[in-house]
């Protein structure tokens, strides 16, 4: 193993350290609730960059799989008494089996198109759930019945407990995105996303692929958005089906890097710290002044580094190697 690859593997190490300890050390309930925020919307990102980072196919839609697993696990739970541990798995199966249509539907628009009938399929999706009263409660939503400490029914006293969930859901996330990135898929993703006729053409399945992507990253969302209802022990389509959600995962994405497997990571610790602390410090009662804030942020980052912000750990890793073989040269 290379020196860099040696070093890879301890930067990780010494992280996964840090995460594990940081509950037993943080005991504030509103640093751990910033925390559990930001381990939440970098697993959401990642799901999200499956599909729009690397195939490049910016989805807006993404609430959809998030509402339908947070519906599919809650309605489980309240009607029938089933673990929300069993009715995240089945909530996303059910968002994989749903991306299908919504993906087929989808997948025949490009570019703006593509991007316009995924918001669309998420607000109908929407307002099909505003009207179910009897089957989803419709518009008022429901509360979920507090058990206490109850951790087969994913209930805890504790947001130490929340925390360490998210952050497996998120190590899980990583995971697959690192497999699948070294994979035939992966390449075949990057190939759709320079040049789709160029990667059709030397006998890239396309459609087989981005459906494939679009359901491992729906099924993923969907576990996000079971997790979101057991933690605020709420739900009801203006929650489930936010637009905020879709939103949030594509400028994380996009703020730390797309196509890239840390990028989402980078991006929520950045953005959700911000936006939490400036609402913290600022307040409600300042006229927005915490959205201009956040908004000037956002375009300076975009503007000064289009690629994301790892493209500045990339930047000091190749400066470190071409300063290497110079040091190699010069040693006596």
């Amino acid at each position: 193993m290379s020196d860099i690859g040696k070093w890879k593997w301890l930067a990780l190490a010494a992280l996964a350290l840090v995460v594990l300890a940081l509950p037993q050390v943080v005991k504030s309930s509103f640093a751990l609730d910033i925390f559990i925020r930001i381990l939440l919307f970098s697993f959401i990102g990642v799901a999200w960059n499956l599909m729009g980072g690397y195939a490049k196919q910016l989805s807006l839609g993404h609430a959809a799989y998030f509402g339908l697993g947070a519906y599919t696990s809650t309605i489980m739970q309240i009607d029938f008494g089933i673990s929300p541990w069993i009715g995240m798995v089945a909530g996303g199966i059910v968002a994989s089996i749903a991306s299908l249509p919504i993906g087929w539907l989808c997948f025949r628009l490009r570019g703006p198109y593509f991007t316009i009938a995924t918001i669309a399929t998420a607000q109908a999706l929407m307002l099909i759930f505003l009207k179910f009263r009897d089957f989803a409660w419709g518009a008022e939503g429901t509360t979920i019945p507090n058990l206490g400490s109850a951790p087969l029914m994913l209930q805890f006293e504790t947001k130490a407990s929340y925390y360490y969930v998210v952050a497996g859901l998120l190590a899980l996330a990583l995971f697959v995105t690192w497999r699948i990135e070294r994979s035939w898929m992966g390449y075949y993703l990057v190939a759709i996303g320079e040049d789709e006729d160029a990667a059709e053409a030397i006998g890239v399945n396309a459609p087989r692929i981005k459906r494939d992507i679009y359901m491992i990253s729906a099924f993923l969302t969907a576990l996000a958005g079971t997790f979101y209802v057991q933690y605020i022990y709420f739900i009801d389509p203006a929650t489930a089906f936010s637009f905020n959600i879709s939103i949030e995962a594509a400028l994380v994405s996009i703020v730390g890097g797309i196509g890239t497997l840390w990028g989402p990571v980078i991006g929520t610790v950045l953005l959700e710290t911000t936006s939490t602390l400036l609402q913290s410090w600022l307040g409600s009662s300042t006229g927005g002044i915490q959205l201009t804030v956040y908004s000037l942020i956002l375009m300076a980052i975009i503007l000064w580094r289009p690629t994301g912000l790892i493209s500045l750990f990339n930047e000091a890793r190749r400066r470190h190697l071409d300063q290497k073989p110079a040091q190699v040269r010069t040693s006596p």
